[in-house]
This record gives C-alpha cells, sequence and structure tokens, in this order.
C-alpha cells in the first residue's frame, strides 16, 4: 500500500515500547490484556495503560511446551512461551495482566502464569440475562482490584470517559476496515491484520485514533482501480480464531492464490469493532452487555457469531467464507460443523474449513487446498 498514513502507524508501532516505557517512567501503569472479553475501558479509567500482550508467534512456542501440552492451540502455547522466555517487552511492563476463563486450555495455562500478578474474569458461557447480571459482578470485582492495586478511585465518569475514548477507537478502526467494502477493496486483508494489531498496542490512544482516521481519509481519496487492478478476485471472509503478525499465513495464501480478504471476523479485527458500549447507559452494565455479546465460540449457543457473519456476507459483498481454526482449539472446531451448514443451506455460499498452526510445516499442502478452493469459486 503507498500510503503515507500506512507507512506513520508502522513507524510509531516501532516507537511503542520506548514510549510505553516512557509512560511507566512518569507514573503510568500498565495492564497487559490477552483477549477481547477484557474491557479497556475499566483500566483506562483507573488511570491505566491497557495492551494487548504477545501470543501470535512460533518462535515461543518450544519453551511453553516443556510445561504445556503439545496438543494444545498455538495461540495459548504463543502467549505463555512469550512468559517463560521473558521475551514480551508488553508483559515486562504489565503491572498486572487481567485474563478470562474463556476455554478450557487458556483458564488452564492461567493457573501456571505466574510471570506478572493476574487477575481473572470469571466470564459465564451465556448470553442470557442472569450471565449478563453475573458478568457484571466480576467487573465490579475488577474495578474494586485495580482501586486496591493502584490505590485510585473509579468514578461513574472516568468510566463514561474511558467508554467514549473505546468507542471512538472502535469506529476509527471500523472506518478502515469498512473500505473494504469497496470493489475492488483499497486494502488487502494482510494491510488489515497489520494495521489493527499494531494500533492494538499503542500505549496512547489519541495518537492511535488520529492515525486511524488518517488512514481512513487518505486511503478513501485513493484511485484504488488504478491501484490494485483486483476488481474480479473472489472476495472472501475469514472467520474464527485470532490472527496476528506471526499467525496470518492462512490470509497470506489466500492473496497471493489470487483471493481478495475482505473480512477478518476475528477478535482482533471486525469482532473487536462491530459493537460500541452504550454511553447513556450506567456504566458497569453497559459495558457488561457489550463484552458479553462478543460472539467468540465458548458461547454455548453462540447465535451472535452467525448474526454478524450474515451482516458482513452482504456488506462486504461476499463471494466465500473460511473457516480458520487451530489445531487443539476444540470449541472453534467443533463449532466449524454447524456454521458450515449454515453458509452453506442459508446462505449459499462455498465454505472451506481450515485447520492448522503457526508453523510452516504445512504450507504447501495449504496452498493447494486454497487454490482449488479459489478456482471453485
Amino acid at each position: 500500500m503507498k500510503c503515507a498514513s500506512y507507512e506513520a502507524i508502522g513507524t510509531a508501532f516501532e516507537q511503542n515500547v520506548l514510549r510505553l516505557n516512557e509512560a511507566k517512567a512518569a507514573g503510568k501503569k500498565v495492564v497487559g490484556q490477552f483477549c477481547l472479553y477484557t474491557p479497556s475501558e475499566i483500566s483506562l479509567a483507573a488511570g491505566a495503560i491497557p495492551v494487548s500482550l504477545c501470543g501470535t508467534k512460533n518462535d515461543s512456542i518450544p519453551a511453553a511446551e516443556e510445561f504445556l501440552p503439545r496438543a494444545l492451540c498455538p495461540l495459548i502455547k504463543s502467549s505463555f512461551g512469550f512468559g517463560v522466555k521473558d521475551s514480551c517487552a508488553y508483559l515486562a511492563a504489565s503491572d498486572l495482566v487481567v485474563a478470562d476463563t474463556t476455554c478450557d486450555g487458556k483458564k488452564k495455562m492461567y493457573e501456571l502464569f505466574d510471570f506478572k500478578p493476574l487477575f481473572m474474569l470469571q466470564l459465564p458461557q451465556i448470553q442470557d440475562d442472569d450471565a449478563l447480571a453475573y458478568w457484571r459482578k466480576q467487573f465490579q470485582k475488577l474495578v474494586e482490584h485495580l482501586e486496591k492495586t493502584f490505590n485510585v478511585t473509579i468514578t461513574e465518569e472516568k468510566l463514561k470517559q474511558a467508554i467514549r475514548l473505546m468507542n471512538r477507537e472502535r469506529l476509527a478502526l471500523k472506518a478502515v476496515m469498512d473500505l473494504a467494502q469497496r470493489k475492488p477493496s483499497p486494502i488487502t486483508g494482510q494491510e488489515m491484520v497489520e494495521i489493527y494489531f499494531k494500533t492494538s498496542f499503542f500505549p496512547d490512544k489519541e495518537v492511535g485514533i488520529k492515525m486511524l482516521q488518517n488512514l481512513a481519509d487518505e486511503l478513501g481519496a485513493m484511485d484504488i482501480e488504478t491501484e490494485t487492478g483486483k476488481e474480479s478476485a473472489p472476495r472472501i471472509l475469514i472467520t474464527g480464531v485470532p490472527i496476528g503478525v506471526g499467525s496470518h499465513k492462512v490470509v497470506k495464501l489466500v492473496e497471493e492464490c489470487g483471493g481478495a480478504v475482505v473480512c477478518l471476523d476475528n477478535c482482533s479485527g471486525y469482532k473487536k469493532t462491530r459493537m460500541l458500549v452504550d454511553e447513556n447507559a450506567e456504566p458497569l452494565s453497559a459495558l457488561a452487555e457489550r463484552y458479553l455479546q462478543v460472539p467468540c465460540a465458548v458461547m454455548s449457543p453462540n447465535p451472535f457469531r452467525y448474526d454478524a457473519i450474515t451482516e458482513m456476507v452482504k456488506d462486504f459483498s461476499v463471494d466465500a467464507v473460511l473457516d480458520l481454526t487451530w489445531q487443539g482449539c476444540q470449541t472453534y472446531t467443533v463449532e466449524s460443523s454447524s456454521l458450515k451448514k449454515y453458509v452453506q443451506n442459508s446462505l449459499k455460499l462455498p465454505f472451506l474449513q481450515i485447520e492448522t498452526d503457526y508453523s510452516e510445516t504445512d504450507t504447501e499442502q495449504l496452498k493447494v487446498r486454497i487454490e482449488a478452493f479459489l478456482e471453485m469459486l
């Protein structure tokens, strides 16, 4: 992408750790978080910096396998391995890690996670009113824990300010991703992965929001047809497990084989941006309602995922759906069966499931499958 705003995000990302450590030296606290269920708003309201933690690289997995089963999903092993190796600067800077009881593998991994103080949010796995009330209590406990740990007071007004800030970030990121609704898309799937991955580590939310807004404006004004010439490429929606820089080989393969990844329905992508928090409601109730609606496969049932995919298929003029699951990820792998029926029978679209890990050992095999799938479209 020949775009100054895109380059600016890359340059700022390289300075993230320096900026984060400068903020710590000035007295700021840092809260590391692994999952989309963790409400960044509460950390912000405590005056802390919420940052994503590392977990998308294959390099850290061998160290994790000294403690965790080899058959566990690569996301969990990679996250834990960064702790074992003490090689994630964002984890090193964290004063506290907030984790969530999502899948069984993560729950048990957190029991071994002694690299930093850890607060566990006990996530209910059904999305009804009882679960909502329980989830709000979990958020209240997080508020009390942060107040005690950081010796601060989290007021309702501070929470509302944080909600407005995070909503602006969601809208800015969504504005960039929504550009892919155009034909041809002005942004590739690999570029989207890089953008949402890098901006999730920015210690200053205002800086990240401004950069995303600049990118949406600049990219939206470009003459895309002459830039890409890919108007006829099959438009692919990738759903499933989280993807980041280092774990994006399937996105890369689809685009190298001639497809256009126009929508990434995962925790760090579109799933992060689709829903806003109600700015007029009581803050903790509004946060609990929004975060409980995240359509992760750990929820049973998980109806919001189907609603979201239906909407995205229409908005992004999708030609086919690719469901990516990590080896050892039981929830997404099992749910893929019912998702396949829904996509093929209700949406009348071709469907492909890819199950892989972070390594490159199956790249050629995957390439053959993806090429055959795209040729069929």
